[in-house]
């Protein structure tokens, strides 16, 4: 069992934030994570649209799709028109043999407003995400049928946040829906990231490496500020960064423990002019590799 390492593109192209990249291209942002070294990159909203297009930009770089993200509308929507509205992607993700959909209900989230503080943040009941466990079953599983894995992201600012979030919605649902494992999400969100894997971890389909400055959520908590304001201000950043919090080895350890083999996908927004992304997404690569080597953890050639 082997992993492979991708990354988003979100340190060069942060589509949130767009005035945050502005000095960057996503066709230097391709080159500079093959020339580090990852094998895939998650798909961006800049790059192109149609499946063959996208498969020759991919090629191009050389490197995989390795998943990409879905705003997904499941509270409002009925599941004949989720399944339209997806339809398109999941196609594509099927043609290019990406590993998953990173889907994530957004009809609620706050995580896109800048002046809505994330502690305003949809808190359902834990009837309420039962039921909606059980509609987005039926959507993980037509997915499947169609060859695409859907992966849900617990994210800050939405209704699957903490722990307590996230124990619901995979009590609810179906195996067919798997989980995406973000470890700077759980942190911030309050949650043991390690006690998370550990519980789940038999449903866990796609992993992000996202690292954490403490100071700076803890800023963001005491003044009660948005997820966007915790992005500008340097929240997150890449496994490896001394100012970051997380201990991602005891992660990879846990990872072998489990004979983990699908993908680790570096992702950290942040300010390229006080985080120059070639080099953090570098530093990011590097300590996966390390740490992974450490943890008896292949990776695919």
């Amino acid at each position: 069992m082997a992993v492979k390492i991708g990354i988003s593109l979100i340190a060069w192209q942060n589509d949130d934030l767009p005035d945050l990249t502005a000095d960057f291209t996503t066709e230097g942002a391709m080159e500079d994570a093959g020339r580090i070294g990852y094998q895939g990159v998650e798909r961006g909203r800049r790059m192109p649209a149609d499946t063959e297009g996208l498969r020759a930009y991919l090629d191009r770089y050389g490197v995989a799709l390795c998943g990409g993200w879905c705003s997904g509308n499941l509270m409002q929507a009925s599941l004949a028109e989720e399944r339209d509205a997806i339809r398109q992607q999941v196609e594509q993700f099927a043609a290019l043999d990406a590993p998953c959909i990173v889907y994530a209900e957004c009809s609620n989230t706050v995580q896109g407003q800048i002046g809505t503080p994330v502690s305003q943040r949809p808190k359902l009941g834990r009837d309420e995400v039962l039921a909606y466990a059980a509609k987005l079953s039926e959507l993980a599983k037509w997915s499947a049928d169609q060859g695409v894995v859907l992966s849900y992201h617990h994210h800050m600012g939405s209704m699957i946040e903490d722990a307590e979030d996230i124990d619901w919605l995979m009590e609810g649902s179906d195996p067919a829906l798997t989980l995406l494992y973000d470890t700077g999400h759980l942190h911030f969100a309050g949650a043991d990231p390690l006690g998370v894997l550990d519980r789940w971890g038999h449903r866990i389909h796609h992993v992000h490496f996202k690292d954490v400055r403490q100071p700076v959520i803890d800023r963001i908590r005491a003044e009660d500020r948005s997820f966007l304001d915790a992005v500008a201000g340097g929240a997150f950043t890449v496994p490896g960064d001394p100012d970051g919090c997380i201990d991602f080895r005891a992660v990879t350890d846990r990872l072998k423990a489990m004979d983990y083999s699908g993908w680790i996908v570096v992702e950290a927004e942040q300010d390229p002019a006080k985080a120059p992304p070639f080099d953090y997404s570098k530093m990011g690569y590097e300590h996966i590799v390390s740490i992974c080597g450490r943890s008896g953890l292949p990776i695919e050639s």
